[in-house]
């Protein structure tokens, strides 16, 4: 008769002899030579008894140090955090500081427009050089780069080489759509919102465009306070304005202009007089 685990031989051999053929005969000769398990001699005791001893001494060496500079390390760390957070609030204050004093400075350009000339004509005079916030009829024109150059190689507009003949708009594209619409007879222009000013300048920094040294970042809005759609048409018939479109169909930069009710723009941050001369009697009557 079989036996029920005939059928399992592999299985029972492997449990019968768990210790392969091989390791164990490499065992016995070891214990044979005399070379297996632990030191015999002395001189090995000694010196396995002296590792063991170096082993536990760095050990506990470690934890000690740790222990002793764990208080130190966090102190250290209470220290920072609280620098840094003294530091923070002290940059809170003087930016509040000069929010306050930029407030003020702006208040006091406004009353000397008014005293000076008085009625519309200090009216004017803050509108033309950005002191005011001004709003009326005007255009909406948004320049964009290119499709190709916004999917572009890493994703994004300023990640393809150089400016030439990528789909991307340039700082000096952007001068001539801004003075083209001053020669068409705007009054007040923004760039994605920042107010320009006689003093503005639209410049290139690496691969960013910068208005009064701030990056400006695509799509462009500029907006333009004019006779609105009398702005519109002279500025595009216009030669910067004939630029413009050329760009369109040569490089795929994308614009559009539009007309607008009620344009609003802020005043400038700041309107710096580059000279000055005191006001006498005589300039007064």
């Amino acid at each position: 008769m079989a036996r029920p685990d005939a059928s399992m031989s592999l299985l029972t051999n492997v449990m019968d002899h768990s210790l392969d053929d091989g390791y164990a005969e490499a065992a016995a000769r070891k214990r044979t030579e005399g070379t297996g398990g632990m030191p015999r001699t002395a001189r090995a005791k000694l010196l396995l008894a002296a590792g063991l001893v170096l082993a536990a001494l760095v050990v506990t060496v470690g934890a000690v140090q740790a222990r002793v500079a764990a208080p130190v390390v966090a102190k250290e760390r209470e220290e920072l955090i609280d620098r840094i957070d003294r530091e923070t609030e002290a940059a809170d204050r003087l930016e509040s500081t000069v929010d306050k004093l930029r407030d003020d400075v702006s208040t006091r350009q406004q009353e000397a427009l008014r005293q000076s000339g008085g009625g519309r004509r200090a009216d004017l005079v803050g509108i033309l050089a950005g002191a005011v916030e001004v709003h009326g009829p005007g255009v909406k024109l948004v320049v964009n780069d290119a499709k190709e150059a916004t999917s572009g190689d890493g994703g994004g507009p300023r990640e393809t080489a150089g400016f030439s003949d990528t789909g991307r708009v340039r700082d000096r594209d952007m001068q001539r759509v801004v003075n083209g619409l001053w020669a068409s007879g705007a009054e007040a222009v923004s760039i994605n919102g920042q107010r320009l000013t006689a003093l503005s300048a639209i410049r290139a920094a690496g691969e960013a465009i910068l208005v009064d040294n701030k990056p400006l970042v695509p799509p462009y809005t500029v907006l333009a306070v004019g006779e609105g759609k009398n702005l519109s048409t002279r500025f595009q018939d216009s030669a910067d304005g004939l630029y413009l479109n050329a760009l369109q169909e040569n490089y795929g930069i994308r614009t559009a202009i539009s007309v607008v009710d009620d344009v609003r723009l802020p005043a400038a941050p700041s309107v710096i007089v580059r000279t000055a001369q005191p006001r006498t009697e005589k300039d007064a009557s």
